[in-house]
């Protein structure tokens, strides 16, 4: 092989080389967005979680915006509720952590069957049939609802 053409297919490895470093460094960039996304995500459920554990602490708060507590008759039903809430807000961040591949298959499939134990007890079932206010991702709430429709009640497990 001539200099001539030693020189030109160095100069391609070379290129190849830069090419792929910026490949890799656009990967690793988009991988951290999407481990921020995650993160920012995660953050505002906590933030929500941390507000309905308030009221699960103190029912008296709940109180605050009539609508979320229009027919419960007891503290008891708040807390019911609000802790509810609270479990739920622990799997919308797998699920969504699970949606955006940061969370693997085998860990959520755990997740999903514990929550469809949770999902059967008449309180959870209860929670999710009102019209009272819960924050959630659309597409969460779309699951969680459907997944209470698929899910036989306790009472008839033990029937």
């Amino acid at each position: 092989m001539n200099l001539p053409a030693l020189q030109v297919a160095f100069q391609a490895l070379s290129s190849l080389a830069i090419a792929g470093g910026f490949l890799y460094t656009a990967r690793q960039f988009l991988n951290y967005r999407k481990a921020q996304h995650f993160a920012n995500f995660s953050k505002l459920v906590e933030l929500q979680m941390h507000l309905r554990e308030m009221r699960v602490t103190d029912p008296t708060l709940a109180e605050v915006y009539r609508h979320d507590v229009a027919d419960m008759t007891s503290q008891r039903e708040i807390r019911e509720h609000f802790f509810n809430l609270m479990q739920l807000s622990v799997f919308e961040i797998v699920w969504f952590g699970h949606q955006n591949g940061q969370i693997p298959d085998d860990y959520f499939r755990s997740w999903e069957i514990r929550m469809r134990e949770i999902a059967s007890e008449k309180s959870f079932r209860a929670m999710m049939a009102t019209n009272r206010m819960k924050i959630m991702h659309d597409p969460f709430q779309k699951y969680v609802l459907e997944m209470v429709r698929n899910t036989p009640d306790s009472a008839s497990h033990h029937s």
